[in-house]
């Protein structure tokens, strides 16, 4: 599963228990009519990807859902969800798509020699 939208928040890695257990937590607006902020973990190796990401960037995030059920000491089961992140990549700005982008009109020089007579090889 994928999800895009502007980055709100980047937070700091943190490290859990005695075996070095790595979270980083970030979170996405999503663009559309009613916009959801929507919290995103990546864990262990994975919290490093946020390292060249900054606040307001557009971007694409695939996802995992995770679940887990947990019993309580007073035997309540409860159950848990989160959003793991594994892949992140910047949204490209403007809409070019996979286009280069154009020189500005004054890098080309203009052609004032221009003769129609001498340039007729055009089969029309």
């Amino acid at each position: 599963m994928e999800i895009q939208g502007k980055i709100k928040m980047i937070d700091e890695t943190k490290t859990y228990g005695n075996n070095g257990f790595r979270k980083r937590e970030m979170v996405i607006t999503t663009e559309e009519q009613y916009p959801q902020d929507i919290m995103v973990e990546f864990v262990q190796d994975k919290t490093d990807l946020l390292n060249s990401f900054n606040v307001g960037q557009q971007v694409k995030v695939s996802i995992n859902l995770r679940g887990r059920e947990w019993t309580n000491p007073q035997g309540e089961t409860k159950y848990f969800n989160s959003i793991q992140g594994w892949r992140i990549e910047a949204m490209e700005q403007g809409g070019t798509g996979n286009m280069p982008p154009v020189p500005p009109a004054d890098a080309f020089e203009p052609a004032n020699d221009f003769q129609e007579e001498d340039h007729d090889d055009l089969p029309f």
